[in-house]
């Protein structure tokens, strides 16, 4: 229960970071798209959101903190879609703690993908190719492994809410793009959570 409750935390963090806030974009536009290094900051000057476009696709590392300054999110990008290894924390006041690690291919889970419990212990260890889940282990916050059917619903339920905090952060960018009319890519976006909502 415990976890669930971290979950549901993290996913209210991620949420949080989207209401109604007074942002500063920097960045520069080719052709009405959003073209080099992105930077969205608090009218406070906080950074919030650091990453790059080309051509207006997402590429490189996006980097998400909280309002307080707290790193919560890493998502590779490559043309647009998550490529590489994706990295959330836990927010804990300076001392964030790791939440997961995943791997990425072509905007699909693809290899491991491990989160962990706030007490630091492991929660999940999961193996993706091409987004299908091949093989799932899970364990309770004491570290006592989980039966294979409760890891692969731990496996389901953590892909929504994942799905859920992608989104939020897209949404953050997508809100606040350095070129009005524009949008990213395609005007489809590539994470995840949105890619699941078109198919």
């Amino acid at each position: 229960m415990k976890s669930a409750t971290a979950q549901a935390l993290v996913v209210y963090a991620l949420a949080g970071l989207a209401h109604a806030q007074a942002f500063v974009v920097e960045g520069s536009c080719r052709d009405g798209q959003p073209h080099g290094a992105y930077e969205l900051k608090m009218s406070t000057g906080q950074l919030r959101v650091a990453g790059a476009f080309v051509n207006g696709k997402r590429t490189g590392s996006f980097l998400y903190w909280t309002a307080a300054g707290e790193r919560i999110a890493h998502l590779p990008f490559d043309d647009n879609a998550m490529n590489g290894t994706v990295a959330l924390w836990f927010p804990d006041k300076g001392n964030s703690k790791p939440k997961v690690e995943a791997a990425y291919a072509a905007g699909r889970l693809h290899g491991m993908k491990r989160s962990w419990h706030p007490n630091g212990r492991v929660r999940a260890e999961l193996r993706y190719e091409a987004g299908l889940l091949l093989d799932a282990r899970a364990f309770d916050v004491a570290g006592k492994p989980l039966p294979l059917q409760e890891a692969r619903a731990l496996a389901e339920r953590d892909a929504v809410a994942d799905a859920s905090g992608y989104a939020t952060l897209d949404r953050m960018v997508r809100d606040n793009l350095p070129c009005k009319a524009a949008s990213v890519g395609d005007g489809k976006t590539n994470t995840p959570a949105e890619r699941e909502t078109r198919s």
